[in-house]
């Protein structure tokens, strides 16, 4: 089967620890979509969305975190619209609650969107700062993340 939405390098940022998170937000998106496509069930797709909600607000505060520490002078910017996301996320999980299918591609096809314009846009003006200010680019051998994402079941 062909992913909604597949990894690349143009997908990259340059700091492995972040690309791990965003590989698994990919992850989680083609989770969705599958789960759209073969018609699972409002139930499991809302499970998916409520798994992709809960990462995508520890993924954001990772990176909010690491713009204080850091002083990143586009931080406002850089959370409002992470906090948008999570407005319009919370918008459609709560139609999909309400029994709302014909919203599911209408979220998938948004995620998509967002997610790689968010990346390809937002995250790659703060790599080259972040980088500046000592963050490593490679992920270390504890990865927090790797960790993170074995507490969703994965590998």
């Amino acid at each position: 089967m062909v992913k909604f939405i597949e990894w690349s390098n143009a997908l990259s940022i340059g700091i492995e620890e972040i690309d791990a998170q965003h590989k698994v937000l990919v992850d989680l998106l083609n989770q969705v979509h599958e789960a759209i496509q073969q018609r699972h069930g409002v139930e499991v797709t809302n499970e998916i969305v409520e798994q992709l909600g809960e990462y995508t607000r520890i993924h954001f505060a990772v990176e909010e975190s690491l713009m204080r520490i850091l002083h990143y002078p586009e931080y406002e910017r850089h959370k409002d619209e992470h906090d948008r996301l999570i407005e319009q996320l919370n918008g459609f999980r709560a139609k999909l609650q309400e029994g709302k299918n014909s919203i599911s591609f209408e979220l998938a096809h948004f995620l998509k969107v967002w997610l790689t314009r968010h990346i390809m846009e937002s995250d790659r003006r703060y790599s080259p700062y972040f980088l500046e200010q000592g963050i490593k680019p490679e992920l270390s051998k504890k990865s927090w993340t790797q960790k993170l994402w074995r507490s969703f079941g994965r590998k």
